[in-house]
């Protein structure tokens, strides 16, 4: 059943228009009758189509319910900023496996170091259409964010705000998923390196802010990897898969 997504709804009037309509009309060719999801805020409103005009759907209620597909706790990741092909694969495979928000962070080992304005007027919107795209794909109930790239100690400034920060770093000396704890979390920071990890420093730092260090043991992942590994465990920890 084809998704769409709106920030406000009016139960007694759902109405979509502009791009939606188009798609609807146009590329889909769906008829009145025809059911749709329309999302809001976690809600999946069903509905079918009431009527429609050249620009605009009109639909009519069928029933509401909170969207399934959406995990009960809200997960960040902040990703340290890779190259653009890779990154964009990240936030693709980690919306679909339940990411609430992704934060690209520049540390020092970063590869690619994109200009901040070029990466908000140019790169940013991309990313945020992929997040859409997946969303869809992947009957999630919300869009997740991609904010605009942050520094590292932005980033931890974050972190604390959330109930549980993980670090994932590749030397030994870090616990395993499973001994963190997640009994009662209701937000989780994942901290993931770019291509060339994190120096001790930046470790240090996040460590010290009450991140938790993981080790994923002896193999090094590709930093596209990590954090869908470190997603996918976290969301069968947390009975999310």
């Amino acid at each position: 059943m084809p998704r769409f997504f709106t920030n406000e709804i009016d139960e007694n009037n759902i109405v979509l228009t502009g791009s939606d309509a188009n798609h609807i009309g146009r590329s889909l060719r769906m008829r009145t009758g025809e059911a749709v999801t329309v999302c809001c805020n976690g809600t999946d409103y069903c509905c079918t189509i009431g009527s429609i005009t050249a620009d605009t759907v009109y639909l009519d209620l069928v029933e509401k319910h909170r969207c399934a597909a959406e995990p009960n706790i809200y997960v960040t990741l902040f990703q340290a900023v890779p190259k653009l092909d890779k990154l964009e694969y990240i936030i693709q495979k980690s919306v679909e496996l339940g990411v609430s928000r992704i934060v690209p962070v520049l540390t020092r080992r970063c590869v690619s170091r994109p200009d901040e304005k070029d990466f908000e007027k140019k790169k940013l919107p991309r990313l945020n259409k992929i997040a859409e795209e997946a969303a869809k794909q992947s009957g999630r109930g919300i869009i997740p964010e991609v904010t605009s790239m942050v520094s590292l100690k932005e980033a931890l400034s974050m972190m604390e705000k959330l109930d549980r920060t993980v670090l994932l770093y590749e030397e030994e000396g870090g616990c395993s998923f499973g001994e963190v704890g997640f009994d009662g979390v209701k937000s989780v920071g994942l901290f993931i390196g770019s291509e060339g990890g994190f120096d001790r420093e930046e470790a240090e730092s996040a460590v010290k802010i009450g991140a938790k260090q993981v080790w994923l043991g002896r193999r090094i992942l590709r930093c596209e990897t990590a954090p869908i590994t470190a997603l996918s465990i976290l969301m069968f920890l947390t009975n999310n898969m």
